[in-house]
This record gives C-alpha cells, structure tokens and sequence, in this order.
C-alpha cells in the first residue's frame, strides 16, 4: 500500500504562474483565445464596436477560467493499495486507488491518471464527479503481464478542468508501488529423486555429536540432563560436570541450478526454453521448500540467491525464504558467461544435498564441469534444454546429437531428463523419481537415467 501527501492544486505567483497558467488552457481555451484576438483586431479595422466587445468576450473568457482555477486552493490525498503486490506470470493484480479532498473547498471535475508500463495493459483513466469538502473517492483497475520482471506503478496523476472545459491543471504525487510478476509454477508430485533424504523425520540428515571416544565434544552440565550422559573424563578436566551432546538433527538440503547463459539458448518470449527452465527452477525450489527442504538458488554466475547468504530456508520459514528466491527468478536475465565452472566453485563440497539443475545447451567441456559437480552432492537430477529442438523441433538427429552431449552426465551418475518443446514439468519430475529410485527400494538411489 502507498500513500501520498497532500497535494496542493494551486498555482506559484510571478511570471512562473501565469506562464503555467496559459500553458494549461486545452484546444478549446487556445481556440476562443485566438478568435477572440482576431475578432478584436477585425473590429479595430472596421470600426466595429460591437464586434470588439464580442472579441474581448471571447478573449477574456479562456483567460479568466485559468486564472480561477490556477488560484483555487485545492488540497486532495492520494491513496493506492495493490493486493496482491507479487502474482505469477500471466495472473491479475488489482490496484485500488483512493482520492481525499482534504480541503475546505469541493473540487471541480477531476480526471485521475495513473502511469503503468506498457506491458501491464493501457494507462488507467478515471473521471471523477465534483468531490465535497472531506470527501472521498475510490476507484479500481487490474494489471495482468505474461512476462515476468518488476514494473512501477505511479506517479498518480491528477487533472483538474473548469467547468467550460477552457483550462487544465495537473499535479502528481510522488509514491510508487512495484508489483513483481514471478514465474509461473506448477504443483509437482511427491516422489523420491535420486539421492533425496527427507526434510524431516526419517531418512533426515543428522549431525552426531558422539562419532567415538576421540571425537566427544562435551558441553556444560543443565538441569533436568540424564546423569548417564556425563563424560567423565572431560568433567575431571574441566572441574564441572561435563555430558555428551545429543546427536543434532540438520534439515536436509537441496540446491537448484539455473542455468542462464545465454549461448545455451535460442528465442524469447514466454514460450521460449529460457523462460521453461525459470519457471522450472521456481516450481522446484517452491516444491522443496513445502516438503521442508533448506533450499538454495545457484546460477552459472555462481551468486547464490537470495543475497548469495547460503541455504535460504534455514533461517526464515518456507513462505519467506520462497519469496525472496522468486523476486530473484522474476529479474533474472541471460548471462553473457559461456562455462558452468562459477557454479561449480558455488557448490561447497560435499554437504550440498540434492542438486537439481535446469541446464540449456551443454558443449563437451560444460558437460565435463556438470560432471563434476555430481561429486559435491548426494544426488543430482538434470532437466536438459535442448535450444535447437525448441526452435526447430525434436527429430532424431537431435535427440542423438543430445545423448552423445548428455553421455558424460549420465556416467558420473547424474539422472538425466531431455525435455522437449511443450513437455510439462510434472510428468517429467515423476520421470525423474521412476528412473533415479530403483524398483522396490525403500531407501533412494540413482540410475543413469533415462532415454
């Protein structure tokens, strides 16, 4: 929600006012100005006085209606709300907007105009009745963009009229709301990719205090502590009571991969394989934060999001820690980088989880570095784009071409998934968990994927 001050719809003094004055007459004040002066001079010529008095009417009245309405005091308050402020690509927002007249004075006829980029539709146009002293008038429109980014709405803008349509005056405020289309996302199944432990409860990750006598890490004695947990080596060291940890449970983490470079993909707009793997990307790390992930965004320009502060998810709630990533997949744009090897130092080693990753076109040295970074994590999943297929479409050739690229891949260990023009994330995420889970294991695995 944005407010504004209240804004005076009054004029300067001095030269400044009536030059601001005379600007704001319309075509109609312009048009019986200028007729008025003809007439005057005609009747001058002529010696017509009634045909002069016609001309100074003419003149005079363009002239008087600015200078009233430049010198009327009024003072009106701008309000707009926008619910919701951040919405999927290709949903509505509605904006509702709200004027006050603060002033002891009712206005004249307003015209309200609020600036919205062209994407988000045509500029919303208002005309608003002659509002009373203390008065109030609420109107409403609704935004819609297919392409995702962040887009100002505002400054508002006011137009006040005289009532002969002869002069216009317009102020705007300063407040600005931004709305923030995110990509689209779509719910997935709850399946088992390769290498998942879950978030929490069994199969969650846990860190043990107690690995053996030499890797006892003791901390004071606390009330209400079992006296059978004492280490009474460290306690005769420490000259306190001393007892082991509790082993320590760690929510279990996921990494998902974006990949943005812009030599791996071909076309624009909201078909295109780049936006696909956005939208991919956000409805994974939606997913995995629901299902209690600590979840981190990584592209191929190695910064994590959001703020490169590590594992989102860990420290804020699920709600949270899914807005801050999808504002980041809202801005996100191609990289002019040409390897993956800034991801691969982005990942810690090791301890990173799961890994899933949206790539684009992948050479033979990026299928190499993809490679690797199956060794910094306990399971990897790998939706492939391939940017010709988008744009040409899927044919045999194609699909071999892909699999001699997506060999290396798979022999590392990663669960490879080819998407296609028009596939839908969902399936292809149940394909994933079929091919990375062998049959009739409790416990989750990986194969070498799919073809």
């Amino acid at each position: 929600m944005a407010g504004a001050g209240p804004v005076a719809m009054d004029g300067g003094e001095g030269k400044g006012g009536v030059r601001a004055a005379l600007g704001g007459l319309t075509t109609r004040g312009r048009s019986f100005l200028a007729a008025g002066i003809a007439a005057a001079v005609c009747a001058y010529a002529l010696g017509q006085g009634d045909l002069l008095r016609v001309g100074l009417l003419l003149a005079v009245l363009p002239l008087v209606c600015a200078t009233v309405l430049y010198r009327t005091r009024y003072r009106v308050a701008g309000t707009r709300r926008l619910s919701p402020s951040r919405v999927p690509a290709g949903s509505e927002a509605r904006v509702r907007l709200r004027m006050d007249n603060v002033s002891r004075l009712p206005t004249g006829l307003l015209m309200l105009q609020d600036r919205v980029p062209y994407v988000l539709g045509p500029r919303p146009r208002f005309v608003l009745d002659r509002v009373e002293a203390g008065g109030r008038r609420e109107v409403s429109y609704r935004v819609r963009s297919d392409l995702r980014g962040r887009y100002p709405l505002g400054p508002l803008q006011l137009r006040l009229s005289d009532p002969f349509g002869m002069c216009e005056l317009t102020r705007s405020f300063s407040a600005y709301d931004t709305l923030v289309v995110v990509p689209r996302t779509e719910p997935l199944p709850p399946v088992r990719l390769a290498g998942e432990a879950s978030g929490h409860g069994e199969g969650r990750q846990r860190s043990l205090a107690l690995a053996g006598e030499d890797d006892v890490i003791p901390r004071g004695y606390r009330y209400g502590d079992d006296l059978r947990r004492v280490h009474w080596r460290s306690t005769a060291r420490h000259g306190e009571l001393m007892v082991r940890r509790e082993e320590q449970p760690q929510r279990a983490r996921c990494t998902v991969l974006l990949d943005t470079r812009r030599v791996a993909y071909r076309g624009t707009g909201p078909d295109s394989a780049f936006e696909w793997a956005v939208s991919g990307a956000a409805s994974a790390l939606v997913h995995m934060l629901e299902r209690g992930f600590a979840v981190q965004l990584l592209t191929d320009v190695g910064g994590a999001a959001p703020g490169g502060a590590g594992l989102a998810g860990a420290t804020h709630d699920s709600a949270e820690s899914a807005g801050l990533m999808m504002d980041t997949l809202a801005v996100v744009e191609h990289s002019d980088g040409g390897g993956l090897s800034r991801a691969y130092d982005g990942l810690r080693g090791g301890d990173e989880g799961l890994l899933i990753a949206f790539l684009g076109d992948l050479d033979e040295a990026q299928a190499a570095v993809a490679a690797r970074m199956r060794q910094r994590s306990s399971g990897a999943v790998a939706f492939v784009l391939d940017a010709t297929a988008w744009v040409n479409g899927a044919s045999p050739a194609t699909r071999e071409a892909s699999e001699r690229r997506l060999r290396p891949l798979r022999e590392s260990g990663w669960t490879v998934v080819p998407v296609e023009p028009g596939a839908e994330l969902p399936v292809l995420w149940q394909q994933a968990g079929r091919h990375g889970t062998p049959a009739g294991s409790g416990t989750a695995g990986f194969s070498g994927g799919w073809s």
